[in-house]
């Protein structure tokens, strides 16, 4: 894990986002890029010029966020960029500059406290290949020596679904207890555990639920994790989690980092 990028905007959670995307990435040694994406109208006759403020005003955004951050001794490179679709262009980021983990803020209007999942970010999720920690609003970094990974199935196709994971083990010697999650549609097969997945679990609770979120609040004041993981497949329940822009907290709410890792399956 060397390349981290943490994309923010000009609200106050931003800068809590950063800060704690700093103390991560120097425990893990990587370098953050960190962007702040633009838009202006198509006004004809005006463009270049709205084009100049604005890319002005982004800058101004990233300079005032580094004064306000401790950013130690990690290597940060800031971009300002232009482009009609923030996914876009993060995906284009993603690929340019090989980016390993996205951090990002849980959400970005802090106004709407039913909301757990903004639209930004969760499209970032939605539409993104690369594994996405979450960030909820407040929450400061601190070692992460216990990890709660709640699954329903155990397969996992993609031989690098498990890497960011594997790097956060590693680096804070975690501890990875895995929820597994048997729900009423459970496949028989599904009880099997990935190889890699079986070696980096030091506990496995099995439980059953009706939902995969109802198993996670059934354990979360238990385990007290300082992270919680999941893994974002191309079906079950995360998949039509964030099927919408946004998630209220009645439907999902973590209050520790969340790390979404990638599935194939």
């Amino acid at each position: 894990m060397k390349n981290i990028l943490v994309p923010v905007g000009s609200n106050n959670n931003a800068v809590n986002t950063l800060q704690y995307a700093i103390d991560f990435a120097e425990a893990v040694d990587a370098k953050i890029y960190l962007v702040h994406v633009y838009s202006s109208p198509k006004i004809s006759g005006t463009v270049l010029k709205v084009d100049n403020i604005m890319e002005r005003d982004s800058k101004e955004i990233l300079r005032e966020h580094l004064s306000k951050v401790n950013i130690k001794k990690v290597e940060i490179i800031t971009s300002t960029l232009k482009g009609y679709s923030v996914i876009d262009t993060l995906k284009q980021l993603n690929k340019l500059l090989n980016i390993d983990l996205i951090i990002a803020s849980s959400k970005n209007d802090v106004a709407d406290e039913t909301i757990f999942l903004g639209k930004i970010t969760g499209n970032i999720i939605k539409d993104t290949k690369v594994p996405v920690l979450i960030v909820p609003a407040g929450v400061k970094f601190k070692p992460i020596k216990k990890i709660l990974m709640t699954i329903k199935s155990g397969s996992i196709k993609s031989m690098t679904t498990l890497d960011v994971l594997e790097k956060i083990k590693i680096t804070f010697n975690s501890r990875i207890n895995l929820l597994q999650v048997k729900t009423p549609k459970l496949d028989a097969r599904d009880l099997e555990l990935n190889k890699k997945l079986e070696s980096l679990i030091n506990k496995l609770i099995p439980t059953t639920n009706a939902t995969v979120y109802q198993g996670v609040l059934e354990f979360l004041r238990e385990e007290d994790p300082d992270m919680i993981c999941v893994i974002r497949r191309k079906r079950g329940f995360f998949k039509k989690l964030w099927e919408n822009d946004s998630v209220k907290k009645i439907d999902f709410d973590s209050p520790v980092p969340l790390l979404v890792l990638k599935g194939m399956s």
